[in-house]
């Protein structure tokens, strides 16, 4: 009888602990599946401003030191499209690339902004929106990895900007490893002067354990941090 018994119920138990196990690894992999591909619009950016370019050049500063104070989603929005944003039907972008092949990503790890859960997120030039990709505050990882500088730990957003040599390099070959780089410092420059217009501060930081910086953040392996970038008020 208990062997009958064993027959007979023994191949539904399993039965059933596999659809368990099938549906538990669907809505797991439907939960990441949502983190990746949750986009967030943001403001449109302005193309003009009371700041000239000449103020801008003659007031940029490296600041490291910023308020606890949130920055509003418009100005976080203009600092990425200075960064990488599209300025025409072509696909051109603020920051000159060779041969025009973008070789930056550019992430905001996002802790004090108006109206946007704290998260490290993907900017995406061709939509200017955002995609969440860790949700949590990461500037302590951050700052870790970046030798414990404090101006990473005080700002409200820090700009991550990374390279993938491999778009360069597929025209250029080795040399497309040092277009990157300058790329890199054109994007750079552009967040320094919106800052300025925006009445914002920032630094570049490139004291970092890259290996560290890139597990912390989860980024592709194809990917090379070179920048970090805090954002804040002034003080």
């Amino acid at each position: 009888m208990q062997n009958l018994f064993l027959l007979t119920f023994l191949p539904f138990f399993f039965l059933g602990f596999l659809l368990l196990k099938l549906s538990s690894a669907s809505s797991n992999h439907r939960s990441s599946d949502l983190l990746q591909s949750e986009m967030i619009k943001l403001p449109s950016p302005v193309f003009s401003s009371s700041t000239t370019i000449e103020e801008a050049l003659l007031k940029r500063r490296s600041i490291r030191e910023y308020k606890n104070e949130p920055l509003s989603l418009e100005q976080l929005s203009q600092l990425l499209w200075a960064a990488q944003g599209i300025t025409d039907k072509e696909g051109k972008r603020t920051a000159p690339s060779a041969g025009a092949l973008y070789g930056l990503e550019v992430y905001a790890a996002v802790s004090n902004v108006k109206n946007l859960d704290p998260g490290f997120y993907r900017y995406d030039p061709h939509t200017h929106s955002l995609s969440k990709k860790i949700a949590r505050d990461v500037k302590k990882n951050i700052s870790s990895a970046a030798l414990g500088q404090s101006c990473i730990n005080q700002a409200a957003v820090n700009i991550v900007i990374a390279g993938v040599y491999d778009r360069i390099k597929f025209k250029y070959g080795e040399r497309g490893i040092r277009y990157t780089h300058m790329e890199a410092g054109h994007a750079a420059q552009n967040v320094f002067l919106q800052a300025v217009s925006l009445k914002l501060g920032t630094v570049v930081v490139g004291a970092f354990r890259d290996d560290d910086l890139r597990k912390e953040l989860k980024l592709p392996s194809k990917e090379t941090p070179l920048y970090i970038m805090p954002v804040g008020k002034l003080k």
